[in-house]
């Protein structure tokens, strides 16, 4: 994790030094700051400094390298609980799909917002709730 942290400094001391190139680059050729790329370029400064503070939190918080940061470490002990995904459920296809035809609304016409809006709580209801119904209920 170290070596990420110090990437993303890296990263955001480039940036740092892009957007100030660009800036003066701009201001040579044109005479003037194309705002734009200018605050494009500093926000991902911004973003890797955001990022790097994070990760050294955690690393600082966690109390130990990871398992990628030991040379002594085999494959298996990078291995950790992922989490519960169901396996035969439907409902994310449903929310997918619902959320589809929501941005396609969103951009189309908003009357197929209209439409699209119950679906998505439909699906959203559904996939929260699917364990508390039917073959899986607990």
């Amino acid at each position: 994790m170290k070596t990420n942290i110090n990437l993303f400094w890296v990263l955001a001391a480039f940036f740092t030094l892009l957007a100030a190139v660009y800036v003066v680059w701009e201001i040579l050729a044109v005479g003037r700051v194309e705002w734009v790329g200018a605050v494009a370029i500093a926000l991902c400064a911004v973003l890797s400094v955001f990022i790097a503070f994070y990760l050294r939190l955690v690393y600082r918080n966690q109390g130990g390298e990871l398992a990628e940061d030991r040379l002594d470490a085999d494959i298996d002990d990078g291995e950790a609980e992922q989490g519960f995904f169901s396996p035969w459920s439907w409902w994310p296809v449903a929310l997918a799909g619902a959320a589809a035809i929501a941005f396609l609304g969103l951009s189309i016409s908003f009357w197929i917002v209209a439409y699209a809006v119950p679906l998505v709580l439909v699906a959203i209801v559904g996939w929260v709730y699917e364990y508390y119904r039917g073959n899986f209920g607990r």
